[in-house]
């Protein structure tokens, strides 16, 4: 499975348009790809644009915290990939914990964890 999250440099986990990089947690390859988030800074689309980035790499599930998505970067993923909300702040914890991230994989997000404030 492909994993995407959206990082800053000190690799905590952040929304998708607020983190410098992308990362792709590959565990066929048993590899962290690190790609330039190219949503990054930019304060209308720039989730999307990361959203469209994530998808256009093969991304199968993406990491989720509440106020990481808005409604536009979550209609173009619903049905594509699925969600993993954590509670993890950081890179490193997500893979460390992995298999329980999976597990609570889930194909639609409430509401609240996609709305706009």
């Amino acid at each position: 499975m492909k994993i995407g999250l959206v990082m800053d440099k000190e690799k905590t986990i952040t929304p998708l348009d607020m983190g410098e990089n992308l990362a792709v947690i590959d565990e066929e390859k048993k590899v962290v790809e690190v790609y330039e988030n190219p949503g990054f800074g930019i304060p209308h689309g720039g989730k999307e644009m990361t959203m469209d980035a994530m998808l256009s790499l093969g991304v199968e599930a993406v990491v989720v915290k509440k106020g990481f998505l808005c409604p536009g970067s979550y209609s173009m993923s619903l049905g594509n990939v699925k969600y993993l909300p954590v509670n993890f702040n950081k890179l490193d914890d997500v893979l460390q914990n992995l298999e329980e991230v999976k597990k609570n994989a889930i194909e639609e997000l409430e509401p609240e964890m996609y709305a706009e404030e």
